[in-house]
């Protein structure tokens, strides 16, 4: 089937002034819708429509086509469906382009997954429905002010259901809309004839209405990435194995006029160390580098470490094998060539962001972050995210 996903964004936001455009961790907001209809398997085509330039230049950035509208729909008052509309007839006056289906999508809501949008296309296919929405399940008992007395919306108030004894309820998320194009034409609003509806993650749900909402999304979003590429952890996770310089450090190394060395360590991966070590995991350094501020740094992290070693392999094998740990059971960090060895030899091999070319190619997940600047701290919020250390452990 060809699917037009369409995007409506406009350039007047009032609430959070230039929000469409406004940066959401590392891509402005409508980038990440874009993003999701262009994996969506089942999307064949992503308009934006919009009558903003800057938004315009943005989507055509990251890979959507553009539709200028004109002023009368883009005002407070202008319906979605109004822009729907005017994406439709004008692909079918310029191109006589027409697709089976129009897949709506709004980029307030930028932690929608191409899961999601396949999903909705899937459920109105599968059931024969003319019109389909996300949704995600809801639980909650609504009230209303009656004449004197509040009342039960979703409920009797004189007798309470447990959960699983209620009727199911579901919640419109206002993220993924899917509609026949032509009854769409004829009845000009999203919804009509019959109506699907496909559940999505609740952690999927997320509008941006607020500035405070920015931050919301920002801190799940950052969670989801974390937990998506958590997948590559070793289940059970039992131990952790680290280099010093690259991974503790930020690679580089002070010296003074006496010839002494430094070297600069993030307090936020020595709380990521406190925690893991507090969860029981069982962690050591493995550094080829000589200088004493590799066990100094230890000593105050409170975790094993060997210093000056040239073939680590053979070391790390050693200290899994006096613990009763396999290497399946275990992480390495590494973040040049002589970590290579190790990296492969686990179950799971993790790099910095500025690790050498080859410890990235090596690596099962790749931080967000380089060496000594948090990728520590990332690295144990994913671990303690994805519950996967070992009753042992734990």
């Amino acid at each position: 089937m060809e699917a037009l996903a369409i995007i409506p964004a406009r350039g007047g936001s009032k609430g959070i002034p230039r929000k469409n455009v406004a940066m959401l961790l590392d891509k402005p907001l409508i980038a990440h819708t874009i993003q999701a209809a262009r994996d969506a398997a089942r999307v064949t085509r992503v308009v934006v429509s919009t009558d903003d330039p800057e938004i315009a230049q943005v989507s055509r950035a990251y890979g959507a086509e553009v539709v200028m509208r004109p002023d009368e729909l883009a005002g407070d008052m202008a319906r979605s469906e109004d822009a729907l509309l005017h994406v439709l007839e004008h692909l079918a006056a310029a191109e006589g382009y027409s697709p089976d289906l129009v897949v709506f999508l709004q980029c307030t809501s930028p932690l929608t997954s191409a899961d999601d949008i396949d999903g909705t296309v899937k459920s109105l296919i599968d059931q024969g429905a003319d019109t389909a929405h996300s949704v995600i399940p809801f639980h909650y008992f609504l009230w209303r002010e009656g004449a004197g007395s509040a009342d039960g919306i979703n409920h009797d108030k004189s007798f309470r259901l447990m959960r699983q004894q209620r009727e199911p309820e579901y919640l419109e998320t206002g993220s993924v809309y899917v509609m026949r194009t032509e009854g769409f034409l004829n009845a000009r609003f999203r919804f009509f004839g019959r109506t699907a509806m496909h559940a999505i993650p609740v952690d999927h749900w997320q509008e941006i209405d607020e500035p405070v909402d920015f931050q919301i999304a920002a801190e799940r979003m950052a969670r989801l990435r974390r937990r998506d590429r958590s997948a590559g952890l070793p289940r059970p996770l039992r131990a952790l194995v680290m280099d010093f310089d690259g991974v503790h450090t930020d690679d580089r190394v002070l010296v003074s006029t006496s010839g002494e060395e430094a070297v600069a360590c993030s307090r936020a991966d020595g709380m990521g160390i406190e925690l893991l070590r507090k969860a029981g995991l069982a962690m050591t350094v493995i550094s080829k580098e000589r200088n004493a501020v590799v066990a100094a740094r230890c000593a105050k992290l409170q975790i094993d470490c060997t210093h000056g070693v040239e073939d680590k392999l053979p070391l790390m094998l050693a200290w899994l094998e006096q613990r009763g740990i396999t290497p399946a059971e275990t992480i390495y960090v590494g973040n040049d060539i002589n970590d290579l060895a190790c990296m492969a030899a686990v179950g799971c091999a993790v790099a910095p962001a500025d690790a050498h070319p080859a410890a990235l190619a090596q690596a099962g997940i790749v931080l967000s972050v380089g060496g000594g600047k948090g990728a520590l701290r990332e690295l144990a919020e994913m671990i303690l995210d994805a519950g996967v250390l070992s009753a042992a452990s734990a």
